[in-house]
Protein backbone atom coordinates (compact mmCIF):
# COMPACT_ATOMS: atom_id res chain seq x y z
CA UNK A 1 0.00 0.00 0.00
CA UNK A 2 1.06 3.59 -0.63
CA UNK A 3 0.26 6.31 1.86
CA UNK A 4 -0.28 9.91 0.84
CA UNK A 5 -2.02 13.02 2.15
CA UNK A 6 -4.56 15.35 0.64
CA UNK A 7 -6.33 18.52 1.79
CA UNK A 8 -10.04 18.17 1.14
CA UNK A 9 -12.75 20.55 2.37
CA UNK A 10 -10.06 22.18 4.53
CA UNK A 11 -9.30 18.87 6.29
CA UNK A 12 -6.15 16.77 6.03
CA UNK A 13 -6.91 13.22 4.89
CA UNK A 14 -4.33 10.43 5.13
CA UNK A 15 -4.97 7.75 2.52
CA UNK A 16 -3.50 4.25 2.29
CA UNK A 17 -4.25 2.94 -1.20
CA UNK A 18 -3.43 -0.15 -3.23
CA UNK A 19 -2.96 1.53 -6.60
CA UNK A 20 -0.78 4.41 -7.76
CA UNK A 21 -3.70 5.53 -9.93
CA UNK A 22 -5.61 6.50 -6.77
CA UNK A 23 -2.92 9.00 -5.85
CA UNK A 24 -3.02 10.31 -9.41
CA UNK A 25 -6.81 10.60 -9.12
CA UNK A 26 -6.29 12.90 -6.10
CA UNK A 27 -3.42 14.86 -7.68
CA UNK A 28 -5.03 18.30 -7.43
CA UNK A 29 -5.53 17.83 -3.68
CA UNK A 30 -2.14 16.37 -2.70
CA UNK A 31 -0.07 17.95 0.06
CA UNK A 32 3.56 18.68 -0.81
CA UNK A 33 4.80 18.16 2.75
CA UNK A 34 3.99 15.81 5.61
CA UNK A 35 1.22 17.37 7.72
CA UNK A 36 1.61 18.03 11.43
CA UNK A 37 -1.99 16.91 12.01
CA UNK A 38 -4.33 14.44 10.31
CA UNK A 39 -8.11 14.90 10.56
CA UNK A 40 -9.26 11.78 8.70
CA UNK A 41 -7.50 8.48 8.04
CA UNK A 42 -8.68 6.13 5.28
CA UNK A 43 -7.36 2.64 4.63
CA UNK A 44 -8.84 1.03 1.51
CA UNK A 45 -9.02 -2.60 2.63
CA UNK A 46 -9.85 -5.66 0.58
CA UNK A 47 -13.15 -5.86 2.46
CA UNK A 48 -14.02 -2.34 1.32
CA UNK A 49 -13.10 -3.25 -2.27
CA UNK A 50 -15.35 -6.32 -2.19
CA UNK A 51 -18.24 -4.21 -0.90
CA UNK A 52 -17.80 -1.80 -3.82
CA UNK A 53 -17.58 -4.73 -6.24
CA UNK A 54 -20.96 -6.04 -5.05
CA UNK A 55 -22.49 -2.56 -5.27
CA UNK A 56 -21.07 -2.06 -8.78
CA UNK A 57 -22.72 -5.24 -10.06
CA UNK A 58 -26.01 -3.35 -9.99
CA UNK A 59 -24.81 -1.07 -12.80
CA UNK A 60 -21.88 -2.87 -14.46
CA UNK A 61 -18.42 -4.32 -13.99
CA UNK A 62 -15.51 -2.01 -13.22
CA UNK A 63 -11.77 -2.31 -12.74
CA UNK A 64 -10.25 -2.64 -9.27
CA UNK A 65 -8.55 0.71 -9.76
CA UNK A 66 -11.89 2.41 -10.31
CA UNK A 67 -13.49 0.52 -7.43
CA UNK A 68 -10.76 1.84 -5.14
CA UNK A 69 -11.78 5.43 -5.91
CA UNK A 70 -15.38 4.49 -5.01
CA UNK A 71 -14.28 2.91 -1.73
CA UNK A 72 -12.25 6.03 -0.95
CA UNK A 73 -15.24 8.21 -1.84
CA UNK A 74 -17.53 6.30 0.52
CA UNK A 75 -15.15 6.32 3.50
CA UNK A 76 -14.17 9.98 3.14
CA UNK A 77 -17.80 11.08 2.78
CA UNK A 78 -18.79 9.19 5.91
CA UNK A 79 -15.94 10.54 8.04
CA UNK A 80 -16.41 14.11 6.83
CA UNK A 81 -19.82 14.26 8.48
CA UNK A 82 -18.25 14.59 11.95
CA UNK A 83 -16.92 17.96 10.73
CA UNK A 84 -20.40 18.99 9.55
CA UNK A 85 -19.40 18.46 5.94
CA UNK A 86 -21.46 16.39 3.50
CA UNK A 87 -21.12 15.30 -0.09
CA UNK A 88 -23.87 16.62 -2.33
CA UNK A 89 -24.92 15.55 -5.82
CA UNK A 90 -24.88 18.65 -8.00
CA UNK A 91 -22.99 20.89 -10.38
CA UNK A 92 -21.42 23.82 -8.53
CA UNK A 93 -20.26 26.87 -10.48
CA UNK A 94 -18.64 29.98 -9.02
CA UNK A 95 -19.38 33.41 -10.45
CA UNK A 96 -17.73 36.47 -8.92
CA UNK A 97 -16.64 34.42 -5.91
CA UNK A 98 -20.05 32.94 -5.02
CA UNK A 99 -21.32 29.43 -5.75
CA UNK A 100 -24.51 28.58 -7.59
CA UNK A 101 -25.42 24.93 -7.10
CA UNK A 102 -27.62 23.06 -9.58
CA UNK A 103 -29.04 19.70 -8.59
CA UNK A 104 -31.23 17.10 -10.29
CA UNK A 105 -31.16 13.38 -11.08
CA UNK A 106 -28.29 12.24 -13.30
CA UNK A 107 -28.84 12.94 -16.98
CA UNK A 108 -31.13 15.95 -16.47
CA UNK A 109 -28.68 18.48 -17.88
CA UNK A 110 -26.89 20.07 -14.91
CA UNK A 111 -23.49 20.00 -16.62
CA UNK A 112 -24.96 21.37 -19.84
CA UNK A 113 -26.56 24.27 -17.99
CA UNK A 114 -23.39 25.19 -16.09
CA UNK A 115 -21.40 24.94 -19.34
CA UNK A 116 -23.70 27.64 -20.73
CA UNK A 117 -22.94 29.72 -17.62
CA UNK A 118 -19.20 29.41 -18.29
CA UNK A 119 -19.72 30.46 -21.89
CA UNK A 120 -21.74 33.47 -20.75
CA UNK A 121 -19.53 34.70 -17.89
CA UNK A 122 -16.10 33.80 -19.26
CA UNK A 123 -13.27 34.51 -16.80
CA UNK A 124 -15.77 35.47 -14.09
CA UNK A 125 -16.85 31.83 -13.77
CA UNK A 126 -15.29 28.44 -13.07
CA UNK A 127 -16.45 25.02 -11.90
CA UNK A 128 -15.98 24.24 -8.23
CA UNK A 129 -17.22 20.70 -8.87
CA UNK A 130 -19.35 19.22 -11.63
CA UNK A 131 -20.78 16.26 -9.73
CA UNK A 132 -20.10 15.84 -6.01
CA UNK A 133 -18.99 18.96 -4.13
CA UNK A 134 -18.64 18.99 -0.36
CA UNK A 135 -20.93 21.35 1.59
CA UNK A 136 -19.67 22.51 4.98
CA UNK A 137 -21.84 24.09 7.66
CA UNK A 138 -19.95 26.98 9.26
CA UNK A 139 -20.47 28.04 12.89
CA UNK A 140 -22.45 31.09 11.77
CA UNK A 141 -24.88 28.87 9.83
CA UNK A 142 -23.52 29.68 6.38
CA UNK A 143 -22.51 27.01 3.85
CA UNK A 144 -19.10 26.78 2.15
CA UNK A 145 -18.84 24.74 -1.05
CA UNK A 146 -15.62 22.79 -1.69
CA UNK A 147 -14.27 21.00 -4.72
CA UNK A 148 -13.46 17.26 -4.64
CA UNK A 149 -11.77 14.71 -6.94
CA UNK A 150 -15.13 13.05 -7.68
CA UNK A 151 -16.09 15.60 -10.29
CA UNK A 152 -18.06 13.90 -13.08
CA UNK A 153 -17.18 12.54 -16.48
CA UNK A 154 -15.70 15.84 -17.65
CA UNK A 155 -13.45 16.10 -14.54
CA UNK A 156 -14.27 19.72 -13.79
CA UNK A 157 -13.35 20.87 -10.30
CA UNK A 158 -11.04 23.14 -8.38
CA UNK A 159 -9.53 22.77 -4.92
CA UNK A 160 -11.24 25.82 -3.41
CA UNK A 161 -13.87 26.65 -0.81
CA UNK A 162 -16.35 29.44 -1.57
CA UNK A 163 -19.64 30.67 -0.07
CA UNK A 164 -22.90 29.25 -1.34
CA UNK A 165 -25.26 31.77 -2.95
CA UNK A 166 -28.24 29.54 -3.73
CA UNK A 167 -29.45 26.17 -4.95
CA UNK A 168 -31.53 25.42 -8.02
CA UNK A 169 -33.39 22.19 -8.76
CA UNK A 170 -33.20 21.83 -12.52
CA UNK A 171 -35.71 20.21 -14.84
CA UNK A 172 -35.87 20.06 -18.63
CA UNK A 173 -38.80 21.99 -20.09
CA UNK A 174 -40.06 23.42 -23.37
CA UNK A 175 -40.13 26.93 -21.90
CA UNK A 176 -37.87 28.70 -19.41
CA UNK A 177 -39.40 29.48 -16.04
CA UNK A 178 -38.10 29.76 -12.50
CA UNK A 179 -39.75 30.01 -9.10
CA UNK A 180 -38.60 30.12 -5.52
CA UNK A 181 -39.63 27.05 -3.53
CA UNK A 182 -40.97 26.75 -0.02
CA UNK A 183 -39.06 24.41 2.28
CA UNK A 184 -41.80 21.78 2.15
CA UNK A 185 -41.58 21.77 -1.67
CA UNK A 186 -37.82 21.33 -1.83
CA UNK A 187 -36.85 19.29 1.25
CA UNK A 188 -37.28 15.82 -0.22
CA UNK A 189 -35.21 16.60 -3.31
CA UNK A 190 -32.43 18.22 -1.29
CA UNK A 191 -32.43 15.33 1.18
CA UNK A 192 -32.20 12.72 -1.58
CA UNK A 193 -29.32 14.57 -3.25
CA UNK A 194 -27.36 14.66 0.01
CA UNK A 195 -24.98 11.71 0.06
CA UNK A 196 -25.83 9.21 2.80
CA UNK A 197 -23.49 6.23 3.13
CA UNK A 198 -24.73 4.65 6.34
CA UNK A 199 -27.52 4.59 8.90
CA UNK A 200 -25.04 5.23 11.74
CA UNK A 201 -26.79 7.50 14.25
CA UNK A 202 -23.95 10.05 14.58
CA UNK A 203 -23.44 10.27 10.82
CA UNK A 204 -27.15 10.83 10.25
CA UNK A 205 -27.32 13.41 13.06
CA UNK A 206 -24.50 15.48 11.57
CA UNK A 207 -25.88 15.08 8.05
CA UNK A 208 -29.27 16.39 9.14
CA UNK A 209 -27.62 19.35 10.88
CA UNK A 210 -25.88 20.31 7.63
CA UNK A 211 -29.13 19.73 5.75
CA UNK A 212 -30.85 22.17 8.08
CA UNK A 213 -28.23 24.77 7.16
CA UNK A 214 -28.70 24.10 3.46
CA UNK A 215 -32.45 24.56 3.78
CA UNK A 216 -31.84 28.05 5.14
CA UNK A 217 -30.72 29.14 1.67
CA UNK A 218 -32.97 30.20 -1.22
CA UNK A 219 -33.92 27.13 -3.23
CA UNK A 220 -35.28 27.54 -6.74
CA UNK A 221 -36.92 25.34 -9.34
CA UNK A 222 -35.82 25.96 -12.92
CA UNK A 223 -37.63 24.48 -15.89
CA UNK A 224 -35.31 25.22 -18.78
CA UNK A 225 -34.29 24.77 -22.36
CA UNK A 226 -30.67 24.55 -23.50
CA UNK A 227 -30.29 28.28 -24.05
CA UNK A 228 -28.66 31.47 -22.90
CA UNK A 229 -32.13 32.71 -22.03
CA UNK A 230 -32.20 30.03 -19.30
CA UNK A 231 -28.84 31.30 -18.02
CA UNK A 232 -30.11 34.87 -17.78
CA UNK A 233 -33.29 33.77 -16.03
CA UNK A 234 -31.55 31.59 -13.43
CA UNK A 235 -28.71 34.03 -12.74
CA UNK A 236 -30.98 37.05 -12.28
CA UNK A 237 -33.30 35.15 -9.93
CA UNK A 238 -30.55 33.51 -7.85
CA UNK A 239 -28.19 36.49 -7.65
CA UNK A 240 -30.78 39.26 -7.41
CA UNK A 241 -28.82 41.16 -10.08
CA UNK A 242 -29.58 42.10 -13.65
CA UNK A 243 -27.58 40.31 -16.29
CA UNK A 244 -24.98 42.58 -17.88
CA UNK A 245 -25.26 42.57 -21.66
Amino acid sequence: MEKFYIRLADKVVAISANYATTKQFCRDYLLDELPSKVDIEVNVTQEAMEFEREEAKKTGMFSDRYLETLALHRQVAEQMTKYHTVLFHGSAIAVDGEVYLFTAPSGTGKSTHTRLWRERFGDRAFMVNDDKPFLHLEEDGSITVYGAPWDGKHHLSRNVGLPLKGICILEQASENQIKKLAQKESFQTIYLQTYRTTQDADVMKHTLEVLSGIMGYPIWHLGCTISQEAVSLSYEAMSGKKMEE
